[in-house]
């Protein structure tokens, strides 16, 4: 076996548009279990999302990743391990500078997303994730501050053709303390500096004793490079963004099967061509 964990995106990646999972995909991730591999997810939905998924797959103990990798909750003892939050007053600066522009935002704690606004995009993002917006009138700045909330993601819900001059206009405008990605092409998301998918791969690297080299990823957005570029195993579906792909070994689709695809091809057997400018199908 090439490599002993297997971390996987979900959204765009392991799961298929219709919001399955294949019962070609579920039973190559068993065959790696039994076979000693360990397979988890890391993604940027909340935790009350993410936990029935990991459990339609079986995952019973260890930590699974929520929140881009700034939240991680143990399955096996049901808690909350470890949390990034925003400092409580950089979080306020942050939602009023999104509120000054008359944007669609969502903030979010580890259990509970609130925002101000009831339309499509919201209805769509709930069907998708499996959660239900607690909407709060007045401003959420207000909202978050009057409640003392400790925000771990701040999320803007926009058109596809907006979502990156507005990335790119956040970058700039929040600096080095912020880490502005997208997770889909409606999305743009704002997490502390450092709260970040590769920082999941180095907490399970220490947490199961395994070495980085020994660990594969795979993605398809924006927020998936640092967990790419912190895994040794580098894969990306077909239908990613371009950044992505240009760094790792292209698999199929999330339509095709593309992380059992991996498993088979490339984790579970001897073809190793899974590091940076491995073979690209």
């Amino acid at each position: 076996m090439n490599y002993d964990l297997f971390i996987s995106d979900f959204d765009g990646t392991l799961v298929k548009a219709d919001g399955t999972i294949s019962d070609h995909t579920k039973a190559v991730i068993e065959q790696y279990r039994k076979e000693g591999g360990i397979f988890t997810v890391c993604t940027g939905r909340m935790v009350p999302s993410i936990l029935p998924r990991a459990e339609e797959l079986n995952i019973q103990t260890g930590p699974v990743i929520a929140f881009q990798g700034s939240v991680i909750y143990d399955m096996g003892t049901k808690e909350v391990v470890s949390a990034g939050y925003f400092p409580r007053e950089e979080a306020l600066r942050v939602i009023r500078l999104l509120e000054a522009d008359g944007l669609h935002i969502h903030i979010y704690t580890v259990w509970h997303l609130y925002t101000t606004r009831r339309d499509e995009m919201l209805e769509a993002y709930e069907r998708v994730c499996g959660v239900k917006g607690e909407i709060v009138g007045g401003k959420l700045s207000d909202f978050a501050e009057k409640n003392e909330l400790d925000i771990v993601k701040v999320l803007v819900m926009v058109e596809p053709e907006k979502r990156e001059p507005l990335r790119e206009r956040l970058t700039r405008l929040l600096g080095e303390d912020y880490y502005v990605t997208s997770s889909s092409d409606w999305l743009v998301e704002i997490m502390p500096a450092g709260e970040n998918k590769g920082r999941a791969v180095s907490y399970l690297s220490e947490y199961y004793h395994i070495p980085k080299e020994r660990i594969a990823a795979a993605g398809d957005q924006l927020n998936d490079l640092p967990m790419l570029q912190a895994a040794g195993g580098k894969f990306a579906v077909s239908n990613g963004v371009e950044a992505l792909k240009r760094m790792a070994t292209v698999i199929p689709s999330n339509e095709e099967d593309g992380v059992a695809y991996a498993l088979e091809r490339y984790v579970m057997k001897g073809d190793a061509g899974a590091s940076e400018g491995g073979q690209h199908e």
